[in-house]
């Protein structure tokens, strides 16, 4: 297996447990809150779980559907936690469209919760172009 293949098939197990986060218990507290830091709902759930799927079928098809995957899933994984500094709400949950923008912010807690799209989409993004050269 190819290792843009790889990263496709890693996308798969971390968009997995992103999905499986409200489900284990301890995770969330009191509030809902993943780790204190952000709700997530069934559509965010959903959301993932679909993502992960694409991951494994874009693995299992081949490193050209890789690079695909990680190209794509990371522009816009990245472009959602970008929109999550300026406006505190991301786009694939549709939280700009129905949220009132709480302005640009590097808090602590603005930093944690857009994190995890910044870096999963970060590296998704450069490891399909890197990787995928050529394909």
């Amino acid at each position: 297996m190819t290792l843009i293949r790889k990263f496709a098939l890693g996308y798969f197990f971390i968009l997995l447990g992103a999905a499986a986060l409200n489900y284990v218990p301890g995770i969330t507290d009191k509030d809902g809150l993943a780790f204190g830091i952000f709700a997530l709902d069934l559509f965010d759930d959903a959301l993932h779980l679909v993502s992960a799927l694409w991951a494994l079928a874009a693995a299992l098809l081949g490193a050209r559907a890789s690079k695909v995957f990680l190209v794509i899933f990371g522009a816009l994984y990245l472009g959602d936690g970008v929109f999550g500094f300026f406006t505190g709400w991301g786009y694939l949950d549709f939280g700009i469209f129905t949220n009132p923008s709480a302005g640009l912010s590097f808090t602590l807690f603005r930093v944690l919760a857009n994190l995890p799209h910044i870096a999963l989409g970060g590296v998704a993004l450069v490891a399909g172009l890197r990787l995928g050269r050529g394909l």
